[in-house]
């Protein structure tokens, strides 16, 4: 078995959704699980089937990001992951939709930080094994970054009071 890594290739107000599902008709569930729980939301989804013709079928609002998650899922080369690319919405905003769809099985990650797919191959094919999300800590929260976090949770409306 071989390890390696993938680096996602996306514009830094990109936030991405990546996860693994199990069904053809993911493409197609996904859109409109996010089509449908943000209204007027900007995506792409890309999902790469594990049998059959093995295509890599793909959906979107949003052409450019719509090709950006089909790119991005060609480097990454796994069956049954799937890429979902998000313009003028966070994750947060579409991750209980997405996890509701009955064929997702996980979600490796939800976020808009530089992230690296592991990736093993062996003679069957290639999988995810996890991802390399940000960059590690440099310290440790005190009061003065609570009191920051809190504000900008405030600011953008994920917090009240």
């Amino acid at each position: 078995m071989n390890l390696t890594t993938v680096r996602i290739d996306k514009p830094d107000e990109v936030n991405i959704i990546l996860g693994q599902a199990h069904f053809i008709r993911t493409v197609e569930d996904l859109h409109e699980a996010l089509a449908t729980s943000v209204p007027g939301a900007k995506f792409g989804v890309a999902f790469c089937e594990a049998s059959g013709p093995r295509l890599l079928r793909h959906s979107g609002t949003d052409p450019e990001l719509e090709a950006l998650a089909v790119k991005n899922l060609q480097a990454i080369g796994a069956g049954h992951t799937f890429l979902v690319t998000l313009g003028n919405l966070f994750p947060i905003h579409a991750l209980r939709a997405v996890r509701e769809v009955p064929e997702v099985c996980r979600i490796f990650c939800a976020t808009a930080n530089p992230v690296e797919v592991v990736v093993a191959e062996s003679p069957l094919g290639r999988g995810v094994l996890g991802v390399i999300d940000g960059g590690s800590p440099l310290g440790v929260e005190g009061p003065k970054e609570t009191a920051e976090r809190v504000a900008f949770l405030r600011k953008i409306g994920l917090k009240l009071g």
